[in-house]
């Protein structure tokens, strides 16, 4: 049995993941570099929007079984949960799973588990394990010495939606992939504490690609619904009537368009692939593009739409038109605004120089980005009665619930079908 595990990252992944294992009374130490996160974790609290969690955290950080840190500390297992962005030309960077082997490597002792839960590259895992035998000569590692090494290595990614994390992380299946069997069997056995789906067993690299091939899946299948919307509006048919009536066949599951494709798995995991296998990922690179192009399709309409106000009305100036941006988020009803498409339109939207309204009622505060004198973050009702154009960028609940309100309104571009 695990009695002290070590959770490296207390982000979206790693804070849930780290409650769960405390509300099964393992003693967790949450690691992590931002000063604030863990002052908040200590004080009982979250840095996060996700439902549920706030009370677990509470509980498990009041009973003693979790505690945050910004150091290392000895412990007989250790979860890394840190970001895989990628650099220029779509290049992954793994500085950050680098430095998170650098810092545990000093407290590693004989008999320890390490588990990456980052989605990575293929091969991650075995660098992983390289840069923590360079810090660690006196230890022994997989690729060294098989099923006797003194710290086994594993992968095991996270397949949670947004919003649902901390049942989903019960409920869902899990891949396990260990560089030997000893650690896919101590992995198996660490996350038997709380997961209630099936832990299955494979290798480290199958593991790896298991899960950029799951986001790769929804990002080709996303793509293709916009590319759909975009024909569509050429040809005036409603996509979203068009793929309700298709989807009537047994055998047809469209998924839905929106304004691109964000957050930190489906609009990275692929870009991933294509590095592995540039001449090979043709399907998986094209879909990467559609959905990348999709944002600045929004952004025309836009723009068209700017067009008719100032030639319509008796507005001189551009500076003077009003332009509500509903939702920052990358997906309904979070805070998450990582590789977040609407994000990128607003950025657009406020370089145009007109009045940009944004309204995000999941965030307190822009974020820097989108700081300037001509950006506001206003309450919804506000940027319906005052805008002359508004796009509803993102399909949060409370923009469903004033559809009706919004849709009389002149000018208006629904990127996500809140209409629909």
């Amino acid at each position: 049995m695990f009695n002290t595990i070590s959770m490296i990252g207390l982000g979206y992944i790693g804070l849930p993941t780290a409650t769960m294992f405390a509300s099964r009374k393992r003693k967790v130490i949450g690691v992590d570099v931002n000063q604030h996160a863990v002052d908040t974790i200590n004080q009982g609290k979250i840095h996060i929007i996700e439902p549920d969690l706030d009370i677990l955290v509470q509980a498990v950080v009041q009973q003693g079984y979790l505690r945050a840190t910004t150091s290392p500390e000895p412990a007989e297992a250790f979860l890394i949960a840190v970001p895989t962005p990628f650099t220029d030309g779509h290049k992954p960077d793994l500085s950050y799973i680098e430095s998170a082997a650098k810092a545990i490597a000093p407290v590693l002792a004989k008999g320890n588990l390490v588990i990456l839960e980052s989605t990575s590259p293929v091969g991650t895992t075995e660098k992983l394990a390289e840069w923590l035998a360079a810090a660690r000569p006196d230890l022994t590692f997989p690729q060294q010495s098989a099923e006797a090494a003194d710290i086994q290595v594993a992968y095991c990614p996270e397949r949670v939606l947004p919003g649902r994390v901390v049942q989903e992380l019960v409920s869902n299946d899990r891949v396990i992939g260990g560089m030997t069997r000893t650690a896919t069997f101590m992995a198996a056995a660490l996350y038997k504490t709380f997961v209630q789906g099936d832990l299955v067993a494979t290798n480290a690299r199958t593991a790896e690609m298991c899960k950029l091939t799951e986001n790769s899946f929804r990002d080709v299948n996303i793509a293709f619904a916009n590319e759909l919307s975009m024909i569509c509006d050429g040809l005036d048919i409603n996509v979203w009537e068009l793929i309700a009536l298709a989807n009537r066949h047994p055998r047809v599951n469209i998924l839905q368009p929106g304004a691109g494709v964000g957050g930190h798995c489906i609009a990275v995991d692929p870009w991933f692939i294509v590095d592995t296998s540039p001449d090979d990922a043709k399907i998986i690179r094209m879909a990467r593009e559609v959905n990348d192009t999709k944002p600045e399709w929004v952004l025309e309409k836009i723009k068209a739409s700017i067009t008719d106000v100032l030639a319509a009305e008796a507005i001189k100036s551009i500076a003077d038109v009003k332009v509500a941006c509903l939702g920052l988020a990358f997906k309904p009803d979070i805070d998450d605004l990582r590789e977040s498409p609407a994000v990128e339109i607003a950025k657009h939207v406020m370089s145009l120089g007109c009045q940009l309204q944004i309204v995000e009622p999941n965030i307190q505060e822009l974020p820097n980005s989108l700081k300037n004198d001509n950006v506001n973050l206003i309450e919804l009702d506000e940027a319906i009665a005052s805008s002359d154009v508004v796009c509803v960028l993102v399909k949060h609940s409370p923009f469903i619930e004033k559809k009706n309100s919004i849709s009389v309104r002149n000018n208006v571009i629904d990127a996500v079908g809140v209409f629909s």
